[in-house]
């Protein structure tokens, strides 16, 4: 995990219990030191079945790191087993445990007769971010948990961000399922209500799997395309707006064969209402007094590459420049760059990976918008946009001053839900 200098946007990989926690049913038990999950729970809605506040977890001390902590991590899944109403139990490890040397497969592996599954995965801070550890969980959940099955027709599955990683990361999952659904495949998710474990049991019987991300799951994909033969498809920009979430229908039937006339004809139906609202307001959108021509993005890979897309395709923005903030793999940064530069009318911009928030935010404020700037990003970059007299939106984390429940970003209507975000901003300071 690259050194973050100021202002961090991601967490050590412990903080990917997350993923665990978005799978009703599942709770996770950290081998880690006390107090982990109280400090790594800083996310809008991260209350599920199971509060983090009592994450069962070995609360590894001075004693452990001198003895051994596995003692203290068996009793601690022996306890957890008898009172927590779970149906799936995920050990994972932290930075302290992972130093020490505890097995903790080994220890896992004293519970495969108990009555709720025990699986483990390793998810040390000091080896990466919780971008990498969302993909080290679910790879390790499906080694451990899924069985052989038979091939459902028209069954995939289905991963879009790191659960409450991304805000909103539910309202886009559920979004896109609505979109496979309009076209005639059959989506299986198993974050969030109504989902859950039986859905991870089905994962073997799919078709397919739809991963829509740059980098992030890549290698959990990956191996159910090897150990079930399940065909993968990764689509690299999470679809926003018209432009690209035809682009993706398209691509998706391509893929997987789905009925053309059926895609085709829901993609008519669902441009035409998009743009009636863009008509409707046309107006309002095309005011430059309210919102100027230029923008900027920090954010994970995500988002960069989504809202420039977005903003670039279907509005007819200009990118100044973008900064991209999840620490992605060296592998995968040109083809991220490549990505962001896949623009409409040849139109391209700099790209920046970088963890350092103030060089971010000096670049910013010494960037020449030709106007008031609409920057894009997290948190961090409101006090910036305050100080430019800019136009700020929060879409990644943090996310401080904004509850997200299930509102979405992703797909037509979730591009005019981040118009709205943008020229509500703008119009805001708008001089009556």
């Amino acid at each position: 995990m690259a050194k973050i200098l100021d202002q961090p946007r991601y967490k050590c990989a412990l903080a990917a219990m997350q993923t665990v926690h978005a799978i009703t049913g599942a709770i996770p038990i950290l081998h880690s030191g006390p107090g982990c999950a109280a400090k790594l729970n800083d996310n809008n809605g991260t209350s599920g079945r199971f509060s983090p506040n009592i994450f069962p977890c070995s609360s590894v001390s001075e004693k452990e790191v001198v003895f051994g902590g596995t003692g203290k991590l068996r009793s601690t899944i022996e306890n957890a087993l008898k009172v927590i109403d779970a149906d799936l139990f995920v050990v994972l490890s932290g930075c302290t445990s992972e130093i020490i040397g505890d097995d903790i497969e080994e220890v896992a592996g004293n519970f495969e007769n108990a009555e709720k599954p025990v699986l483990w995965a390793k998810t040390p801070g000091f080896k990466g971010n919780n971008y990498l550890g969302h993909d080290w969980i679910l790879k390790s959940i499906f080694e451990q948990y899924l069985e052989d099955g038979e091939t459902e027709k028209g069954l995939v599955n289905l991963f879009v961000a790191p659960p409450q990683q991304d805000p909103y990361w539910l309202g886009n999952l559920r979004e896109i399922e609505n979109l496979l659904s309009a076209i005639g495949l059959k989506p299986n998710t198993i974050f969030g209500f109504g989902r859950g474990i039986e859905n991870l049991k089905k994962i073997p019987n799919a078709e397919y799997t739809i991963l829509v991300s740059p980098w992030v799951g890549i290698e959990s994909a990956k191996y159910l395309e090897r150990r079930f033969g399940i065909k993968l498809l990764q689509y690299p920009v999470l679809p926003i707006g018209a432009t690209e979430t035809t682009k993706f229908l398209r691509a998706v039937q391509e893929f997987t064969g789905a009925d053309k006339e059926l895609v085709e004809k829901v993609i008519t139906e669902k441009e035409a209402e998009f743009y009636y609202y863009i008509e409707r307001f046309a107006d309002t959108l095309l005011e430059t007094r309210i919102l100027g021509k230029r923008f900027t993005v920090a954010s994970d890979s995500e988002y960069a590459i989504a809202v420039t897309k977005f903003l670039v395709n279907d509005m007819g923005l200009f990118p100044e420049k973008v900064f991209i903030t999840d620490d992605a793999p060296k592998a995968h940064q040109q083809k991220i760059i490549d990505e962001v530069n896949n623009l409409n009318y040849g139109i391209t911009t700099q790209v920046q990976f970088t963890t350092d928030g103030h060089d971010i935010h000096e670049q910013i404020k010494n960037a020449d918008f030709a106007g008031t700037p609409l920057i894009i990003g997290s948190n961090w970059e409101k006090k910036l946009a305050a100080e430019i007299g800019g136009h700020f939106v929060n879409v990644s984390y943090p996310m401080l001053e904004k509850l997200v429940m299930n509102d979405h970003i992703a797909g037509y209507s979730g591009g005019l839900h981040l118009l709205e975000q943008i020229f509500t901003a703008a119009m805001s300071k708008l001089k009556l």
